[in-house]
């Protein structure tokens, strides 16, 4: 199969219930695609726009088996055939078309730097999609029988779902409040022991080490199992992906509310991100 010439490369959206976002378009926040449980490597980046989820147009003809996709420079649309279905996505209307007749879409098109972006979710299902929204790893879940994805659009990553969530979840205990270099940077501690000779090797045994006391207070007072906010899990996977606040730290505290001055006595300070000191 391959795919038509398209002026524009046109994106596809997710209409999902995911934590409040920025008004604006947020390609900071990293989203995972995944079609019959397989990793799919997109051309561009998904991002979040008003609650709403966009993805790369090229998954929909080649993951999950469109016949063709064209754009009309002239028309602004975009055209989406599969099985007899023609679906057209006109560029900046909330409304598409299936067949010819007009079915209103859940946040409409956008233009965003040259490029056109529409709702998936309805796509998707007008494809024969089964699509969900896995929050704790914030990943679009995409379900299409007798679909394999093609070898050259299967990616890899170094982290698992588990790490994700046993990341967001330290994230969001101690760090609700702060600002997304703040929440950042408490990941990059647990990673950087994780990495440490020091402490256990696995995000879930660092957090729950003992050898010394207990490292983290939310494994005393429970909060650690407490369900994250998205941005925690936003922070755990820009952590997870490499991104970096804090160095070399391996310690953080506020020293407002800390029942221990251990750290600052033994650990050079690093830096401070509003509420939380940092020390290598």
């Amino acid at each position: 199969m391959k795919l038509k010439s398209i002026i524009f490369s046109l994106l596809l959206a997710l209409s999902l219930p995911v934590a409040p976002v920025s008004a604006e378009v947020n390609f900071d926040t990293p989203i995972t695609m995944t079609v019959n449980q397989t990793l799919i490597k997109t051309d561009s980046e998904p991002f979040l726009y008003r609650g709403t989820t966009y993805v790369p147009i090229r998954f929909v003809s080649e993951a999950l088996g469109a016949e063709s996709v064209s754009w009309d420079d002239k028309k602004a649309e975009a055209t989406i055939v599969q099985e007899g279905k023609t679906i057209i996505l006109p560029k900046n209307k909330s409304i598409a078309y299936v067949n010819g007749k007009a079915v209103n879409i859940n946040g409409g098109s956008k233009l965003v730097n040259d490029r056109v972006y529409v709702p998936v979710r309805f796509v998707a299902e007008e494809l024969s999609c089964v699509v969900d929204w896995i929050f704790d790893t914030y990943t679009v879940d995409i379900k299409k029988g007798g679909v394999t994805v093609p070898q050259e659009l299967i990616a890899t990553r170094s982290y698992t779902d588990d790490e994700i969530y046993w990341l967001s979840k330290i994230i969001h205990a101690e760090s609700r409040g702060e600002p997304m270099d703040g929440k950042i940077a408490v990941g990059n501690v647990v990673l950087n022991r994780v990495k440490s000779r020091e402490y256990p090797d696995t995000i879930y045994g660092v957090i729950f080490d003992r050898a010394n006391g207990v490292q983290f207070s939310p494994i005393l007072d429970g909060s650690i199992y407490q369900r994250p906010y998205g941005d925690s899990v936003i922070a755990a996977k820009r952590a997870l992906a490499g991104e970096e606040k804090v160095g070399n730290c391996l310690f953080f505290l506020n020293p407002k509310t800390a029942q221990s001055n251990w750290i600052i006595k033994n650990r050079p300070y690093y830096t401070t991100i509003q509420n939380h000191d940092f020390y290598l």
